[in-house]
């Protein structure tokens, strides 16, 4: 799941995105209460976030102790 190269990043719920991390949904709300991740866009009420940040955090939570 990527954008075009120089189109706008594609944004994925949080639901979606914890299955493409593999973490359960909760992980993702943890990781946005801790300021880990931030939500890029909103459809509804629904938080949506780029793929590549989702990643970024996945990354430095493997590194915190």
């Amino acid at each position: 799941m990527t954008s075009a190269p120089g189109g706008p990043p594609t944004l994925i719920p949080g639901p979606l995105a914890a299955q493409e991390a593999g973490v359960a949904p909760a992980t993702i709300r943890k990781w946005v209460q801790l300021g880990h991740l931030t939500a890029a866009g909103k459809a509804g009420r629904a938080a949506l976030f780029r793929l590549e940040d989702v990643f970024a955090a996945e990354r430095a939570a493997a590194r915190r102790p």
